[in-house]
């Protein structure tokens, strides 16, 4: 009988999102790929050092432990290595004692096909184009900035924090707010209350994650949820509502009103945080694991005529630009 991944949290993982290969990315780039190739087959022993995701990768695998017989995670590694350079991440992987064993290198082509194949509900990227495709082929995904200096993962717990608009609901109530402004935003979310908001691209990981806490008595999950958001009173009362509809108890809620999310984060602890803005991710980054959460089609589509405010803290226009430190292309080799 075929191993059933319809009752896990699948993540889905590039090899330079688990490790840091950013060195060998850049010889990738600079030199090309039968330079990459030598190097990375001369170097395959070595160890490498944690990336972005491993924190949390690691976190997550380890509730496979908390239940006997029981397996709540699997992670596959989808890479556009060959296989051949690819053998480096899996020797990585057992010298970190991992527990990852299914992997998809594609030797350059696309990845985003591969994703609804191994189920996945979520995908982490240095890639900026994969992480688009995959995004625009309804998987929730996000392109990870660099390590953050000095941080430290919580030991015991998975914290994962996640901003409101566009990335766990809509960007219905983000159009208005560009479009027509603060007052219009705040008339409208109060005028729809009690309608629940329709889902983003992370609901579904956001449901996912409500299951698992559920395998769990109340007080004991090592897993906790926070939604950090932009929205202050009154426009906080449509994300309680929202989250009744759906069923969903979050951990901590943060309605900060335009002021940074950078040291709420780091107080909290979070293991991975995602949203749709660029400035709100740089801060976040220097001292959580982040990754920016990308408008489907590439940008926040709102009419013309719109009017740009740069309050309620979101920056004016769309984030479809992207830090170049973080920034990946479609030829990246991992």
């Amino acid at each position: 009988m075929a191993y059933d991944l319809t009752d896990k949290l699948v993540i889905g993982i590039s090899s330079r999102a688990l490790f840091d290969l950013e060195m060998e990315n850049r010889l990738y780039q600079t030199q090309g790929v039968d330079a990459y190739s030598a190097h990375q087959r001369a170097h395959e022993d070595e160890p490498l050092a944690p990336g972005t995701a491993f924190p949390l990768v690691q976190a997550l695998l380890g509730l496979n432990h908390a239940i006997p017989g029981r397996r709540l995670v699997e992670v596959v590694v989808i890479s556009r290595n060959s296989p051949d350079t690819g053998l480096r991440a899996f020797n990585a992987i057992e010298a970190a004692k991992l527990d990852i064993t299914r992997a998809a290198f594609t030797g350059g082509e696309a990845i985003a096909r591969y994703l609804q194949a191994f189920k996945v509900d979520l995908f982490l990227s240095r890639d900026a184009a994969d992480v688009q495709a995959a995004i625009d082929g309804g998987v929730a995904a996000a392109q990870l900035y660099d390590v953050p200096p000095s941080y430290q993962a919580p030991a015991g717990q998975i914290r994962i924090a996640f901003d409101g608009d566009a990335v766990l609901f809509s960007p219905e109530s983000e159009r208005i707010y560009k479009q027509k402004g603060l007052d219009a935003f705040i008339r409208h979310e109060h005028k729809h209350r009690h309608t629940a908001m329709a889902e983003g691209p992370f609901a579904k990981l956001l449901l996912r994650l409500a299951e698992i806490q559920q395998h769990f008595p109340a007080g004991e999950c090592p897993v906790r949820i926070a939604i950090v958001t932009a929205r202050n009173s009154p426009a906080h009362t449509r994300v309680i509502h929202t989250l009744r509809a759906w069923n969903v108890a979050i951990d901590e809620a943060f309605f900060l009103g335009g002021l940074a999310k950078d040291q709420v984060l780091q107080a909290f602890g979070a293991h991975m945080f995602f949203d749709d803005q660029e400035n709100h991710v740089e801060q976040a980054a220097t001292v959580v694991p982040s990754g920016r959460v990308p408008y489907k089609g590439g940008q926040l589509v709102v009419p013309k005529t719109a009017t740009r405010p740069a309050r309620k803290g979101k920056p004016a226009g769309n984030a479809s630009t992207t830090k170049a430190t973080a920034n990946g292309k479609a030829t990246d080799a991992a």
